[in-house]
């Protein structure tokens, strides 16, 4: 098994928590984020890892050098930022599974990742997604999903006041996805977009993303208050 750990945010609303680290590198209870989500998928079989890296790559480097507890680290370091798009079709072409897991550095989802690409493989689907359902998906933004397939999105949005437009539960994409290493990427994609709106929303009806859904835990550390969460929610899964 192979994956693609996305970790080159600038962690812009972190800013004042970070202390020159970057987002990924967030600690957790006297750890490094990443630290959390590397032993994850070394306990789920994982044998190489490549960081996509960018922002403050060299504190990354520095702290994991090439391996983690036995677990081979690779460093895909972008010159300029390409966006979580960019960044997952520029690893991917240095990937060397057929199929590969992707993760953004700054979400967790307690998930079986064996299980995921197992999934992955019966569909026959060229992209997988991680769904998790969630008590507000006006964050994030939800997907539609009919049978195993995601067939759409739902924008993300501001909670209103008022007896019927507050906010609503749903599916939303997880952060965690199964890419085919040879997937056809549209040519007119730009060297710097977004997986999802650049990619997911306007080729969905051509991709058919299989539609992996989740029950675990699920928390994005990317605003302050997750981050506090974190500090104690996140403590059972630290290596």
């Amino acid at each position: 098994m192979e994956a693609i750990v996305l970790a080159g945010g600038f962690g812009t609303r972190l800013a004042s928590r970070l202390e020159g680290v970057p987002k990924s590198m967030a600690p957790i209870a006297g750890h490094p984020f990443l630290e959390i989500l590397l032993a994850q998928l070394r306990r789920a079989g994982c044998s190489r890892v490549q960081l996509s890296v960018g922002h403050l790559f060299q504190v990354i480097q520095q702290h994991f050098g090439r391996q983690f507890q036995g677990l081979q680290l690779d460093y895909v370091i972008e010159t300029v930022p390409l966006g979580t798009g960019g960044a997952i079709r520029f690893a991917l072409e240095q990937a060397t599974e057929p199929s590969v897991l992707v993760l953004n550095g700054d979400t967790f989802l307690e998930v079986d990742y064996s299980g995921m690409m197992r999934f992955h493989a019966k569909e026959g689907a060229p992209i997988t997604i991680a769904a998790v359902y969630h008590p507000n998906i006006a964050r994030y933004g939800g997907v539609v999903i009919d049978g195993n397939r995601v067939v759409g999105y739902e924008e993300k949005r501001r909670s209103r006041p008022g007896p019927h437009q507050g906010p609503s539960q749903g599916w939303i994409s997880a952060g965690v996805y199964v890419f085919n290493r040879k997937l056809k990427w549209p040519p007119a994609l730009k060297e710097n977009f977004s997986i999802e709106l650049d990619f997911f929303v306007p080729e969905i009806g051509r991709l058919r993303p299989a539609a992996y859904k989740v029950n675990g835990y699920f928390l994005d550390i990317g605003v302050p208050e997750d981050l506090d969460r974190a500090q104690t929610e996140l403590s059972r899964f630290i290596p």
